[in-house]
């Protein structure tokens, strides 16, 4: 057998020379030793595994229980069956169980320690304490110390603020995020001219300027830096928040461009805010209520839920915003409150509108000038009167945590989004004159202005970082903008043999598409596309629509409430800044005598540089 291959040996060549154990022989049939009990009969099966077939009143695998009363083991639960007697049985029930067939969890939450209103699990012969929000340990004994140094989660000078069962943090200004981790990119809406880079800051930026433009916004020309530096009027301007430009033949005057949010001839009032965190506000005087209060917001948000405006006590005008929908708690002092929701939803990250007036016991809503809607506080009480404080976008702690107590708000978040108009008794609020902002930020650059970028879609841009609200010239015939550059007389072009030397073009500073001129043998100057001013053509156009809200009067008669309106500001060069494009809007206007008619005006949409003047 040495050295041969089993599995090729012939069987007659094995031979046993002692008797051969049960062992081996159950090896080649699993029923030789007959594993079944009670006469049960084995079934060898494949795989060296085998079945026993039992006799009446036998069962198991290897029929080894008789058919009685615990068959199929009726505990549960890994509950013991024990037969007392024919026909009759026990159950013994693991640790943990009761009741007849140990279907019963003992419950050991009766006898828990968990603690500070925390939720008791019954376990097996356990439970386990579920802690409410800010609390842990095995029993839930634990308060976590969320502002405590070693776990203080507020980043970049944030306060961290500790309301028992979560945290919040209160981001300093420039930064945002739940733990103040994200540096705002104040570059989105940056005033940087003339291929000036934004650099970020924070809260601010700087402008680095190309070439030889300085300025804090890179927005002095060379020309103007060496040539006119004192008799430049703005090199002494007056603008207060944005930036000082020439128009085109003008030496004595000049405009301001504002910044974002600013307005007014010298950029002097803030009238558009950006709301910026769960705790933001502003505080103004108390609203005025005889013989009416009239307040209109224009904001865009794509948060369902904050507060517009608050004002009061017990006696209180409320507006927030709930699951997306206008909200208004209304009360003079006439027991119970009146409440309304706008049918319109407005948290869509559009621009909308809302107009609110109260009064006497009268408030009536309406939404992007749809069907106004309104309420009545009855009672014996007439007017609303405020002497607190009117909290716009949020309020602070204290009143915010009393108007959430008396019902007056829903949710005590701050409006998060952009506020770009606030009008109070038909006057355009400047926010400079806030009695305390709160983490605002002027104009709307976190957010998309999609009403400017409509009313600026045809205007011919630019091309360059200088102009952040480009124009186009108009063809008065066609009345369409003007693609590309104007095309120059063929005689007028420089000839092609001419010296680089000797020509005075020849390295010129002329700019945006702008023609050299030769004028003698080392001067020249440059002739600018229409809009286009300055020595070397620097000055771009800054026609631009300036939205109003005023009355319109003629004749001694005057609309009935203040209209929106705009008119056309900016320079043009040489050319003109009107409208491009007007609508007819028909005008209810009543007169000192009584009298009353409707009268069609032109409504302007949108302005441009024209080349005729009329």
């Amino acid at each position: 057998m040495k050295d041969k291959l089993l599995l090729s040996t012939p069987v007659s060549s094995f031979v046993c020379k002692e008797p051969i154990g049960k062992d081996i022989l159950s090896k080649c049939n699993t029923c030789f030793t007959n594993p079944c009990s009670n006469e049960g009969f084995c079934e060898p099966l494949p795989e060296r595994q085998y079945k026993c077939r039992c006799n009446p009143g036998y069962h198991g695998k290897h029929c080894e229980n008789m058919i009685d009363a615990c068959y199929g083991n009726p505990c549960r639960n890994s509950g013991t069956c024990k037969l007392l007697e024919e026909g009759r049985f026990s159950c013994q029930c693991a640790s943990g169980f009761t009741g007849d067939r140990c279907e019963t969890n003992i419950d050991d939450c009766l006898t828990n320690k968990c603690e500070n209103n925390s939720t008791c699990v019954d376990l097996i012969q356990a439970y386990e304490c579920r802690c409410q929000p800010g609390y842990t340990g095995d029993y839930c004994q634990t308060k976590i110390q969320f502002c405590s140094k070693d776990f203080n989660p507020c980043h970049n000078g944030a306060k961290c603020v500790d309301h028992i069962t979560h945290y919040a943090c209160e981001c300093s200004l420039g930064f945002s995020g739940d733990n103040c981790t994200i540096n705002n990119d104040d570059c989105q809406n940056h005033m940087c001219q003339n291929g000036g880079l934004c650099v970020d800051g924070i809260n601010d930026y700087t402008c680095k300027c190309v070439g030889e433009y300085t300025g804090k916004f890179c927005d002095i020309s060379p020309s103007v830096a060496l040539m006119y530096p004192q008799t430049s009027p703005c090199q002494h301007h007056e603008c207060k928040n944005g930036i000082c430009y020439q128009p085109n033949g003008s030496t004595n005057d000049y405009l301001c461009k504002c910044a974002p949010g600013y307005s007014g001839k010298r950029c002097e009032y803030l009238t558009s805010l950006s709301f910026v965190h769960n705790t933001s506000f502003v505080e103004l005087e108390p609203l005025r209520t005889k013989p009416e209060a009239n307040v209109t917001v224009v904001f865009t948000t794509t948060q369902e839920n904050g507060i517009l405006l608050y004002d009061g006590h017990s006696e209180h005008l409320a507006v927030e915003l709930f699951n997306g929908r206008i909200r208004v708690s209304y009360d003079v002092g006439n027991y119970p409150v009146s409440t309304m929701y706008s049918f319109e939803m407005v948290a869509d990250g559009k621009q909308h509108m809302v107009e609110l007036l109260s009064i006497r016991k009268n408030f009536t809503l309406r939404v992007d000038g749809g069907v106004a809607r309104s309420i009545i506080n009855e009672g014996s009480r007439d007017y609303l009167r405020l002497t607190s404080p009117l909290y716009i976008g949020g309020t602070p702690p204290d009143p915010g945590a009393e108007a959430f107590n008396h019902f007056h708000l829903r949710n005590l978040t701050s409006f998060n989004g952009c506020m770009k108009e606030l009008w109070v008794n038909h006057k355009l609020v400047d926010f400079m004159n806030a009695a305390r902002q709160q983490k605002v930020t002027p104009g709307c650059s976190l957010l998309q202005d999609e009403e400017q970028m409509v009313e600026e879609e045809g205007v011919k841009s630019t091309g360059i970082a200088e102009q952040e609200q480009s124009s186009t010239i108009i063809d008065e015939e066609q009345m369409e903008p003007q693609e590309g550059p104007i095309e120059e007389d063929e005689d007028d072009e420089d000839e092609e043999d001419e010296d680089e030397d000797e020509d005075p073009c020849y390295n010129n500073q002329c700019h945006k598409g702008s023609k050299c001129e030769p004028k003698g043998m080392k001067e020249y100057t440059c002739k600018c596309q229409p809009g286009w001013s300055g020595k070397y053509c620097t000055q771009g156009p800054t026609c631009k629509k300036v939205q109003v809200r005023e009355y319109y009067t003629e004749n001694n008669c005057r609309s009935r409430k203040p209209l929106k309106m705009a008119k056309c500001e900016g320079g043009c060069g040489t050319s003109c800044c009107r409208a491009r494009k007007t609508k007819k809007r028909k005008v209810r206007l009543i007169c000192n005598d009584g009298t009353r008619y409707t009268k069609d005006i032109e409504i302007i949409r949108k302005c441009a540089c024209a080349k005729k003047c009329y």
